[in-house]
């Protein structure tokens, strides 16, 4: 399996099916809960991000092509260590592209600006990938703690890291 492949594997699976939890904010078209319609998520693609989009009519095949489209090809996915991409990646399905990138950067010591240009390529990839990694995802943990949505979704979040933690390690 290529790595884009094991990074897909791995997000589609912590995401799941269909959901329309009515306290996510991603299920709602307008990005906040109340706002907009209640369309749901489903294999992390949200009604937040894709508006336009009919999430509960999305096939893995959808959800395949937008992800290596507007999350793989953004991160650089194919020029960065498999465990940076794959926190990367499914740190950018959940939290956003910009925010993945930001945890990255700090990592790597990085002016966190949520682009990822040349220098902080270069800084992932002189760097130990496994201990950036763990970097990253501790950071992600740490703004997730943060959130007033930590309440309802801080345990499912901190066992996505949690399994993520393991797979940086095989």
């Amino acid at each position: 399996m290529d790595n884009f492949g094991r990074c897909f594997a791995f997000t589609l699976s912590a995401e799941g099916g269909f959901s329309d939890n009515a306290a996510d904010p991603g299920n709602w078209t307008g990005g906040a809960i109340g706002r907009g319609e209640r369309r749901g998520t489903k294999f992390g693609i949200s009604a937040a991000a894709y508006p336009l989009l009919d999430i509960a009519a999305l096939s893995e095949g959808d959800a395949e092509a937008i992800y290596r489209r507007d999350y793989w090809a953004r991160l650089h996915g194919d020029e960065i260590a498999l465990p940076l991409a794959l926190v990367g990646f499914d740190a950018a399905v959940n939290a956003g592209v910009r925010r993945a990138v930001m945890w990255l950067q700090q990592a790597a010591g990085q002016d966190a600006d949520g682009a990822l240009g040349p220098a902080s390529l270069a800084a992932l990839n002189d760097g130990n990938a496994v201990s950036l990694a763990r970097e990253a995802l501790a950071r992600r943990l740490d703004f997730y703690a943060r959130l007033p949505a930590w309440a309802n979704f801080g345990l499912g979040w901190s066992r996505r890291i949690i399994c993520l933690a393991g797979e940086i390690m095989t």
